[in-house]
C-alpha cells in the first residue's frame, strides 16, 4: 500500500465511538501481527472533540507533554504511538489525534505543521485520497475488508469496500478503484459536493 506520509483519514469531528473505531482502522488486515505494520498507521490523523481529548489525557499518565501536545505511553506497533494535539487554528482551539513514529523526533512537529496547514485552508474541500480515507473510516467492518483469493494476485491484501450495482446486486471493489460516482454515493450528503482540494 503506497500511503502518503501524513494523511487526514476522517472529515469532521469524530465522536468517542468513531474515535475508538479509528484507533485501529486496519484491524481486519491480513497477517495481523506478523510483520511491521508501522506504515499503515504512521501519519494518520483526524479531528476529535475536547471531551475526547481530555478523556484520553486522563486514561494514563502521558509518555511526554510538550505545550499543546501529549503522547500516549502505550505503543500501537513498533515506535508508533498516539499523539493528541490542541491547536489554535483561525482563532479557535481544536483537538486532533494522530499517529507519530517516535523514532523520528521531528514526527510530532511535522504532524502539527501538516494539520495546521490543512485546516487553515480558506475553503472547505477534500482531495480524492481524503474522500477514500473517509469512506474507509466510516464503513462498517462487514462492508469493507482486504482483497483475498477472489481478486487477481497483484490486488490481494489491498483494501476493498462493498459497492451496489444498478441491478441491485453488490460486490466488493478495490477502494482505490472506486469511480467518482461510487465515491459520491458512499459519502454523507454534506461531504458529497465539496470541491476537490489540491493535495499539498
Amino acid at each position: 500500500m503506497n500511503l502518503p506520509p501524513v494523511r487526514k483519514v476522517f472529515e469532521g469531528v469524530a465522536d468517542r465511538r468513531q474515535m475508538f473505531r479509528m484507533f485501529d482502522r486496519h484491524a481486519q488486515r491480513p497477517n495481523r501481527w506478523q510483520g511491521d505494520d508501522s506504515a499503515l498507521f504512521r501519519g494518520e490523523w483526524f479531528e476529535i472533540g475536547q471531551l475526547e481529548h481530555d478523556y484520553m489525557f486522563d486514561v494514563l499518565p502521558p509518555l511526554w507533554m510538550r505545550g499543546d501536545t501529549f503522547a500516549m505511553r502505550e505503543f500501537l506497533t513498533g515506535s508508533i504511538t498516539s499523539v493528541f494535539l490542541s491547536l489554535t487554528i483561525d482563532g479557535r482551539v481544536r483537538y486532533f489525534h494522530g499517529y507519530c513514529d517516535l523514532s523520528d523526533p521531528r514526527s510530532p512537529d511535522g504532524l502539527k505543521a501538516v494539520i495546521t496547514e490543512r485546516e487553515s485552508r480558506p475553503a472547505k474541500a477534500m482531495t480524492r485520497e481524503e474522500r477514500l480515507e473517509h469512506i474507509w473510516s466510516a464503513t462498517n467492518d462487514d462492508y469493507r475488508g482486504y482483497a483475498d483469493w477472489r481478486f487477481p494476485h497483484a490486488a490481494r491484501g489491498k483494501r476493498i469496500v462493498i459497492v451496489y450495482r444498478q441491478d441491485r446486486g453488490r460486490d466488493f471493489k478495490l477502494l482505490d478503484q472506486l469511480t467518482d460516482a461510487e465515491i459520491g454515493a458512499k459519502l454523507p450528503v454534506h461531504l458529497r459536493y465539496l470541491p476537490d482540494a489540491i493535495a499539498a
